[in-house]
């Protein structure tokens, strides 16, 4: 309990900065997306039954980013359930592998998009800008999550002590 209470304190703080404070102050290409980064941290450190918070954190960013509700849930769920096969066999607890996590799974976020806007959608100019936006944002989501999980505090959040 007190581990779930501790994720939904983390993701409202992670969701109020998205939404609210990066607009404002950062151009767009060079937003961070810290709900991806909590669906690595919960990928890589907990059980296939969270899944269902993965899923939920994808609607949640849909919610407000404005695109198809829906995309983003599906894309979070499978790197979710990817990133919990690849923790059964590795030593989770490397900051280096959060950080290739991070990068990769935004990689792998905008590709998934971009297949599902191409199979569900007709929109067509979306996917210049996804495709122009893909590694600058896998770059800032690596750089904030290499900071994140520098600091000791918010690397351990929900072990027990």
């Amino acid at each position: 309990m007190i581990k779930f209470l501790w994720y939904a304190i983390l993701v409202f703080a992670a969701l109020v900065m998205q939404v609210t404070l990066f607009p404002a102050h950062i151009a767009d290409p060079f937003k961070p997306n810290l709900l991806i980064i909590f669906v690595v941290y919960m990928g890589l450190r907990e059980g296939v039954a969270w899944g269902a918070l993965a899923y939920v954190l994808g609607l949640i960013h849909d919610s407000f980013s404005g695109l198809y509700l829906g995309l983003n849930g599906f894309s979070y769920l499978i790197i979710f359930l990817g990133l919990t096969m690849v923790a059964d066999r590795l030593f989770t607890d490397r900051r280096s592998l959060m950080i290739l996590g991070v990068f990769s799974s935004t990689i792998v976020n905008g590709l998934l998009n971009l297949l599902l806007l191409f199979l569900f959608s007709s929109a067509q100019g979306i996917y210049a800008t996804l495709l122009e936006s893909l590694v600058p944002q896998a770059l800032v989501n690596a750089l904030v999550a290499s900071v994140i999980f520098t600091v000791p505090p918010l690397a351990r959040i929900g072990e027990a002590r």
